[in-house]
């Protein structure tokens, strides 16, 4: 009989564990299975004036298990960090956020049973605080916002930590060839309509990874849809792409909570994006409660800024006289912000006014006439 081959003088360095391959397997057998449990989310038809030819689509990322189209990235980066090796069942999760995400990612690191840490600005609104700890997470707060991204991975040098890194890891942790993704998504629900490629679809810009995978699925299809990406006030995403300067930054952080960002983040890839459009913040709030009045939607300020954009695009199909479909997306319910949006008061203090975009939004649906107040010119 042969001897076992000796292997003990081979520079060889193994690093196999069973145990954590084993846990590893189970955890994504977890999140993939999160996923398998949920329908596709609702893709909602609002009324425009039947003689347009136009066709306006919400897709209701809302209706995720965490409530806002955070909870598909969320999935995403978890399935990447585990499929890189980087979490195991003894990591701490620790995640830079201005909320949605964060929920998310709570909700994840419950399901594989890890503790989880979001860093977020101190004034991050209650309700999305309240549910990160429902989830199990930590909150912890800084007062100025882009100190969050130098808190979080300081916290993360501990040894038994992970930083998850939305703002890098967005763009590539999710599939943009298809795998369900959100485009893919889109077009399969489309397929029935009678526009079933839209001419546009309208997103806002967070981390960057929805536009950059929907910007790139479209070219991978070779669809002739363009991607329009709105941006709030005091963001850096518009004035970043209108210059060509991928540092650009404001320092300054959005009113609208999910997008925005004080800095070009990098995972926005500006060159899959065909138009950006920026909205005041007032027209975003304007659009959000309009959506409510007149379908019963409740949806948070991201959407409105997303529906801004949409009456941009719809009027200047009017004027070109193009028929077809445009598609956005409702990012989250409106009811984690019944304190700040919702409210009146909160509106006011910020020295906002809906008023003259609402009637803006209501003539041109009675008139088809696009009149807008005059947007101030932005840094």
């Amino acid at each position: 009989m042969t001897a076992p081959a000796d292997d003990s003088h081979q520079p060889w360095v193994e690093r196999c564990d069973p145990r954590a391959r084993a846990w590893a397997d189970d955890a994504v057998r977890k999140v993939v299975a999160d996923a398998n449990r949920s329908a596709d989310t609702h893709l909602h038809a609002f009324p425009l004036p039947a003689e347009w030819g136009i066709d306006l689509y919400l897709k209701d990322e809302s209706v995720h298990p965490t409530g806002s189209l955070k909870h598909r990235l969320a999935r995403s980066l978890f399935l990447y960090a585990l499929a890189n090796g980087w979490i195991d069942e003894h990591t701490t999760v620790v995640e830079a956020s201005s909320g949605s995400t964060a929920v998310s990612e709570a909700y994840f690191a419950r399901l594989l049973g890890l503790d989880f840490v979001a860093v977020m600005p101190r004034k991050t609104s209650p309700e999305k605080i309240a549910l990160i700890e429902r989830y199990g997470g930590t909150c912890r707060f800084v007062d100025i916002p882009v100190e969050m991204y130098a808190e979080a991975e300081r916290l993360a040098a501990q040894p038994g930590y992970h930083y998850m890194d939305q703002f890098t890891y967005a763009e590539r942790a999710t599939d943009w060839r298809g795998n369900n993704n959100i485009a893919e998504s889109v077009f399969e629900q489309m397929a029935m309509e009678r526009h079933p490629v839209p001419e546009w679809i309208v997103v806002g810009a967070g981390t960057g990874g929805t536009s950059a995978t929907i910007g790139r699925y479209l070219r991978y299809r070779r669809h002739h849809t363009r991607l329009a990406v709105v941006d709030p006030e005091n963001s850096a995403f518009f004035p970043g792409w209108a210059t060509g300067a991928a540092d650009y930054a404001t320092g300054m952080p959005s009113r609208i909570e999910g997008i925005g960002r004080p800095r070009m983040e990098p995972s926005f890839v500006p060159s899959v994006i065909d138009l950006m459009i920026p909205v005041p913040d007032a027209a975003s709030i304007a659009a959000m409660r309009h959506l409510n009045a007149v379908t019963g939607l409740c949806a948070g300020g991201s959407t409105g800024t997303n529906l801004w954009g949409v009456w941009h695009l719809v009027a200047r199909m009017l004027r070109e006289g193009r028929r077809g479909s445009v598609v956005t997306l409702i990012c989250d319910g409106g009811e984690r912000y019944r304190h700040s949006y919702y409210d009146d008061a909160w509106v006011a203090a910020k020295g906002l006014d809906p008023a003259p975009y609402t009637a803006a939004i209501e003539r041109f649906l009675a008139t088809g006439e696009w009149a807008p107040p005059p947007v101030e010119p932005r840094g």
